[in-house]
């Protein structure tokens, strides 16, 4: 055996030694952090005691991950080239982000429509996941008629009404009757796809608008709640219809926060689903941020990207979604979705970030902070409920007071490119800047006075710097 006591291991108290030569006449404490929600970060971590208990992903070697892109192209036939080309090109599921009018997603609004978009795409094959706001109920009827009924559709209806409803702030119609056609609609769907994922309980929206990672997991668990709730009212059991909801979760350029937000998430899912009498396996889907991305020198979003998908890929989600270096200018070329592709599959076939299940277990760092993020949310979870649950959260602006918060407490950033190390000379970034069309879609008004809260508009943090120069 190699001699190693040339190498004896460091002590905390030698650490500080040194830490204190370098600070001079700054205090220890000056080290410390926090995050907005002013959980504690510390300079030094321990070796963890144990890792976090909590039923980690499915293990998988041989795809340790779903790499998930997502189509926004307004035209139909453009769309579905993208489609191809990304799982032809390696990316083994597609979100079709929906939006009649062409401003913000694929011009759909009807089966025939979402047909000509996933023309070639085999669904047995390759998941396909939407993104529809309130058209969710309608875009999954869609979906189910492209699948033709097949019992091996891989299909993820991602309903959402709340987000949509947190967003913008309204709902065309009360925002309780989105969730009963929602769930109406997808036990109808599951009797013929035993496969399908219905609902998306996603906290992604708190993270755009600048919340932090305890509110945003706290969100997602009681999004998680309600749907649940919805689809048991509709005659599914509770345990069917906690494993029929996909978590959805952002990842930043912090990919500490990210690991431990993550972890955090599949800890506060199970104990939900334990406490209902279901699995605690957590389903996730993470995107990557969009308020971390930089307009000013974009090319280095390809940096934050990559760190971002890292996190999410190490924190155990079950399917990444990486956004592309130019969605802060515009919709992507090809060749910046094939950049966002590689980025994932670099991590996976390379980097083998996917051939531990779960990497981060047993870092006092993670460790800790994963303790911190979760019982944080499981209290936000359960003044969430004790307002009401999601929906009077939202209407009262409990919600938005606690982002409103959090973007008060953030500290000004360093963006580099923005306001750190700026570039003499801005690189062209070719982006495409097709015109939409509008297409013919039926209303997603239910009948009802429509419902309205606080709206969680999303930011971009380098904004505020680039308006100054």
């Amino acid at each position: 055996m190699a001699e190693t006591s040339l190498f004896p291991p460091a002590s905390e108290d030698a650490w500080r030694v040194l830490v204190a030569k370098t600070l001079g006449e700054a205090p220890f404490e000056s080290l410390q952090k926090t995050t907005v929600e002013g959980l504690p970060i510390q300079p030094l971590y321990p070796a963890a005691d144990a890792p976090a208990a909590f039923p980690p992903r499915p293990f998988d070697e041989t795809r340790a991950w779903d790499v998930r892109t997502l189509t926004a192209q307004p035209d139909a036939a453009r769309a579905n080239a993208e489609i191809l080309a990304d799982l032809e090109g390696g990316a083994a599921s597609t979100v079709v982000k929906i939006d009649p009018t062409g401003e913000a997603g694929v011009a759909v609004g009807s089966a025939e429509g979402l047909a000509r978009v996933l023309q070639g795409v085999i669904v047995e094959l390759a998941p396909v996941a939407l993104d529809a706001g309130f058209l969710g109920p309608k875009a999954a009827d869609w979906l189910g008629a492209v699948a033709k009924a097949s019992p091996g559709a891989k299909l993820n209806l991602h309903m959402d009404p709340l987000s949509a409803f947190a967003e913008t702030g309204a709902s065309p119609g009360p925002i309780e009757s989105h969730l009963v056609s929602a769930a109406t609609v997808g036990v109808r769907l599951a009797e013929t796809y035993p496969q399908a994922q219905l609902m998306l309980a996603s906290g992604r929206v708190v993270h755009e608008a600048g919340g932090g990672e305890a509110l945003e997991v706290a969100f997602a668990a009681a999004s998680a709640l309600a749907y649940a709730k919805a689809l048991v009212r509709a005659g599914m059991p509770v345990r069917d219809a906690l494993a029929r909801i996909t978590l959805g979760l952002s990842a930043d350029a912090d990919y500490f926060v990210t690991i431990a937000k993550l972890r955090a998430a599949r800890a506060v899912f199970a104990r939900l689903a334990i406490a209902s009498g279901a699995d605690g396996l957590a389903r996730i889907e993470a995107r990557t941020s969009r308020r971390m991305l930089a307009a000013r020198d974009a090319w280095t979003n390809m940096i934050r990207l990559t760190a971002a998908g890292f996190g999410a890929a190490a924190g155990g989600a079950d399917a990444v979604v990486l956004g592309a270096f130019t969605d802060a200018i515009g919709r992507p070329t090809a060749f910046a979705r094939r950049q966002s592709r590689n980025a994932q599959l670099v991590l996976m076939e390379e980097a083998h970030i996917g051939r531990v299940a779960d990497p981060a277990a047993g870092a006092g760092y993670i460790e800790a902070l994963t303790d911190e993020i979760a019982r944080a949310a499981w209290t936000k979870f359960q003044a969430i409920e004790a307002a009401g649950g999601i929906i009077a959260a939202l209407t009262s602006g409990l919600i938005a007071r606690e982002v409103d918060a959090a973007n008060a407490a953030r500290p000004a950033p360093k963006l580099v490119g923005v306001n750190a190390f700026p570039p003499d000379k801005e690189s062209p970034v070719e982006v495409d800047r097709s015109e939409p069309t509008a297409v013919d879609a039926p209303s997603p008004r239910l009948p009802g006075p429509d419902a309205a809260c606080p709206p969680l508009a999303p930011i971009r943090i380098a904004e505020q710097f680039e308006a100054a120069q």
